[in-house]
């Protein structure tokens, strides 16, 4: 198991805070990049869709991928910007949402999704919750290895 030093500013207490967090996964780097690259694919896939047929040109999507990182932004007018990038050193995808803050989610084997740790709700769960809210619709997304 290799260990991460990360640091977090804490606005409560106006400090920086050190914080060890051990890192472990067991995927290859092959594996996680084919994953995460299907994950992004089918995110950006889903989104481009739900826009479309949204038709306010206020939101947009757009995705830049380099061979290692990817960085999808999906900007949602006056109600916010999400940025979803893969994080291969962690072999995680990162989530900043404007609406619950950043996550870091881990792929999960027994069921093919990304999940967050601290709550184990999958990426796609929160997405379609809060995207439902943003559209003011149903919104059901699958970011699942499994998906059909």
């Amino acid at each position: 198991m290799s260990g991460l030093r990360a640091y977090f500013f804490d606005a409560n207490r106006s400090s920086l805070n050190l914080c060890c967090v051990a890192v472990h996964s067991s995927l290859s780097m092959e594996r996680y990049h084919q994953l995460s690259d299907e994950a992004m694919d089918m995110l950006l896939e889903d989104l481009e869709q739900l826009i479309e047929d949204h038709g306010d040109p206020s939101f947009e999507v757009e995705y830049h991928a380099c061979i290692l990182y990817g960085v999808l932004t999906l900007k949602l007018g006056d109600k916010g910007t999400y940025v979803v990038n893969k994080q291969p050193p962690n072999k995680q995808i990162w989530l900043s949402s404007p609406f619950s803050g950043p996550k870091r989610y881990d792929y999960t084997e027994s069921d093919g999704s990304w999940r967050y740790s601290r709550d184990n709700k999958p990426l796609d769960d929160l997405l379609n919750d809060e995207l439902g809210r943003a559209f003011n619709k149903s919104v059901q997304l699958s970011l699942s290895s499994s998906r059909s």
